[in-house]
Order: C-alpha cells, then sequence, then structure tokens
C-alpha cells in the first residue's frame, strides 16, 4: 500500500461519527430557546456552530461543542441595567430554559457558557449571544462580577473554509491529524491555535494543492513549523478574524520530537528497499494506533 493510501485510511478514521446525534440535540436546543426568547419554533434560525466543529476541524471522540444563539437586544438592555453580575443573572435564565427540554441533565450555567453534559462523552457548550452591526457577537462572562465579552467566530470558519478550499482540501485534513497528535502526546496546545498555525503554514507551503501522496512531507514540514514557533510569544492572531489567541503552554519541544520521527519515518519510506513497517511505526508514534499498522 503507498504512503498516500495510508494517510487517506487515517484521515478516514478522523471523520466525526456521530453528526445525527448532534444536530438533533442542536436543533432541540435551538427550538427550545427561539420558543422562550422569539415565540418561533424554529430549529435552526439564530444558531451558529463555533469552535472546531463549527470550523469543520474538529475530529471524532472529541469532547466540547460550541455553539452560540442570538438573543434579542432587549434581553441585554435589561441584563445590562443589573446592578450586580446581570451576566450570571442571564445564564441562569438562558439555562432555565434549555432545563425544559433536558430536565434530568445536570448542566452548569456559569462563567460564559451553558454546559450540556451528555451520557455518551459530548458536552454542548451553549453561549448566549447578541449579534453586532458587524456581526460579531456580545457575550455575558459572568467571572469577577461580571462583564459583556466580544467574539467574532464567522470570519475564522470562512478564512478556514476559503484557504482549504485553495490548498486542494488539506488544510482541514492537516487541522484533524494535529489534533489526533494532541491528544496522542498530551500537547499544551488549544484547538483554535492548532487551525491558526496551520493555515499560516499551508500558505506557502510548496506542495499544498497536492495529494494524500504528500502528507507524510506536509506532516513533517508542520512539526518543523510548530517546533520553530518563538518560544517567548504568548499570542497569535486568529484567521480572518484577526482575535487574540492566547498559547497554553510550550507545545515547541514535543513539535521538535515529532519533527524528527516524521524525519525518520519519510527516511525508511525511501529507502532502497523501502522499509514501510518500520516508517508506518513511526508514525503510530506520532499519532497512535489509528495510524494503519
Amino acid at each position: 500500500m503507498p504512503v498516500g493510501d495510508w494517510f487517506k485510511e487515517f484521515c478516514n478514521k478522523l471523520k466525526v461519527q456521530n453528526k445525527e446525534s448532534i444536530s438533533a440535540r442542536y436543533k432541540a436546543i435551538t427550538r427550545r430557546l427561539n420558543t422562550d426568547f422569539w415565540d418561533t419554533s424554529s430549529d435552526t434560525s439564530r444558531s451558529l456552530y463555533v469552535g472546531s466543529y463549527g470550523r469543520n476541524t474538529a475530529i471524532q471522540g472529541f469532547s466540547d461543542l460550541d455553539m452560540i444563539f442570538q438573543l434579542p437586544y432587549e434581553v441585554y438592555e435589561r441584563y445590562n441595567k443589573y446592578t450586580g453580575n446581570g451576566q450570571s443573572a442571564l445564564l441562569q435564565e438562558v439555562k432555565r430554559s434549555i432545563e425544559k427540554t433536558y430536565s434530568t441533565t445536570s448542566m452548569r450555567g456559569d462563567g460564559q457558557v451553558i454546559q450540556i453534559p451528555f451520557t455518551d462523552g459530548l458536552t454542548f457548550e451553549v453561549v448566549p449571544g447578541f449579534i453586532n452591526k458587524d456581526k460579531s457577537y456580545t457575550y455575558p462572562d459572568a467571572n469577577s462580577g461580571g462583564r459583556w465579552r466580544v467574539t467574532n467566530p464567522r470570519p475564522e470558519i470562512e478564512a478556514i473554509r476559503s484557504r482549504n478550499n485553495e490548498c486542494n482540501k488539506n488544510l482541514l485534513w492537516l487541522c484533524r491529524m494535529m489534533r489526533m497528535w494532541k491528544r496522542k502526546w498530551n500537547v499544551p496546545i488549544g484547538g483554535l491555535l492548532i487551525d491558526t498555525l496551520a493555515y499560516q503554514f499551508i500558505a506557502t507551503w510548496a506542495y499544498r494543492d497536492k495529494s494524500f501522496v504528500y502528507y507524510d512531507w506536509m506532516c513533517r514540514d508542520f512539526f518543523e513549523f510548530m517546533a520553530n514557533q518563538d518560544k517567548e510569544k504568548s499570542f497569535w492572531r486568529a484567521p480572518g478574524s484577526g482575535q487574540l489567541v492566547y498559547g497554553k503552554g510550550l507545545f515547541q519541544w514535543k513539535s521538535r520530537r515529532c519533527a524528527n520521527l516524521a524525519i525518520e519515518a519519510c527516511n525508511h519510506e525511501s529507502a532502497e528497499p523501502k522499509r514501510k513497517w518500520t516508517a508506518k511505526q513511526k508514525w503510530r508514534e506520532i499519532f497512535g494506533t489509528e495510524f494503519p499498522s
């Protein structure tokens, strides 16, 4: 089996498998909030998938699904007048609404989201927000006495989608493979930072429009790119929105270790005779047992 087929098989295993149950829950939450806040039973309007699932970079087994629901502006005006943490009160009202649909689920409404854990291990994190003129959202943060924050996920989603289309769909697969690496190696890096670095890397990578045949080189070169990131740098700029994406720790040294492993794997692939089994073991050391043996 050629190298390209190894990576194609690996990538297919990363696809999210439970999209139907995700959609059903998303629609049930949307319908309930539309009913209580907008007097309509729509199960799609005013909701938006955000986070890794919204950017289409999530992988099978991911644990948190983020969604934003747009509330009427008069709700913002009402809670903005509170003298003490109207943001917390707003989260509690949204929580009570969702509990009408998921009454037996132990959910939390604090911080910045309403968390709805399900028995299959997936937790929905619902952010109530108010749409701004530039299509960004103002949302509540109940921490430290309460305040309003702004997030702008739509340009991030569009930027990832656009660049992925420009590079033969390779950006999404790179983001997904690196999530498996993060999981295998317990790397201190957030999903949005993975996507941000992958977005930057692939813009100038020489083989960005090629097929799975080049994925060994793509992983090797991306690990090198991450390993060379400034260790003193504390934040990067998200694609599209330009919002600050903060680091969670030093990911560079694990990137360097895996860059070296990837170089070894590529050398085994190009040897004469080819050492395919040994090359696969190096990739499995990087990505885990989902990579073909």
